[in-house]
């Protein structure tokens, strides 16, 4: 078996930044379907709705997250050194205990 050592000129191979044919292929079937099943995606919304209310909420909690950004999560670092003195309780009691 031929050994390739750098500088080979033998065969170029895909230009960088080019796209796989098998990739591409594969690419272009998930947009098909999906496009094809987006004309479609009330209709059948509803119907599982009909059938199975929470898994239709559920559906369409997933699909929101496609159309409405998650905000990122924040940390807050403090440090607190107060010290709790005194806690007061009261308690009314109104009505007759019969």
């Amino acid at each position: 078996m031929a050994k390739f050592e750098k500088g080979n000129q033998v065969s170029k191979g895909r230009p960088k930044g080019s796209i796989n044919r098998s990739t591409e292929m594969v690419k272009l079937s998930i947009a098909r379907a999906v496009d094809n099943t987006l004309s479609t995606l009330s209709k059948d919304l509803e119907e599982i709705k009909k059938k199975d209310p929470q898994a239709a909420i559920e559906l369409a909690f997933k699909l929101l997250e496609y159309t409405i950004p998650k905000l990122s999560r924040t940390e807050v670092k403090a440090e607190i050194d107060q010290r709790i003195h005194q806690i007061t309780v009261n308690i009314n009691q109104t009505g007759s205990n019969e």
